[in-house]
């Protein structure tokens, strides 16, 4: 349930990331609303995976997915870089992901 819990907390956070820029710094209305929702639902899903899992890797995998997914979400919605050098990074924070992970207990 912990894992289940942490993967849409990471989901959420891509949620808030990719809605701060429609929020336009937060002058629009619902562009705000769904931002500031989606944070609060990442931070108590965070929290209710931290209680099980330990901090570290919790903190690391759900900052992970929100690294990768904003990153992923600004290539496809905002036409942001897709050179070489920029996918190899986001395959290594992958990867870091992957191995907290696995080596959890």
């Amino acid at each position: 349930m912990s894992w289940i819990a942490l993967i849409i907390a990471g989901v959420f956070e891509v949620v808030w990331a990719i809605g701060l820029k429609y929020s336009h710094g937060f002058t629009r209305l619902l562009p705000s609303a769904v931002t500031a929702f989606a944070m609060i639902v990442s931070f108590v899903l965070l929290g209710v995976a931290a209680k099980s899992l330990p901090i570290g890797t919790a903190y690391a995998i759900w900052t992970g997915i929100g690294t990768v997914g904003t990153a992923i979400a600004g290539i496809y919605l905002f036409h942001e870089s897709r050179d070489w050098g920029r996918v190899c990074c986001i395959l290594v924070i992958l990867a870091g992901v992957a191995g907290l992970k696995i080596l959890s207990r």
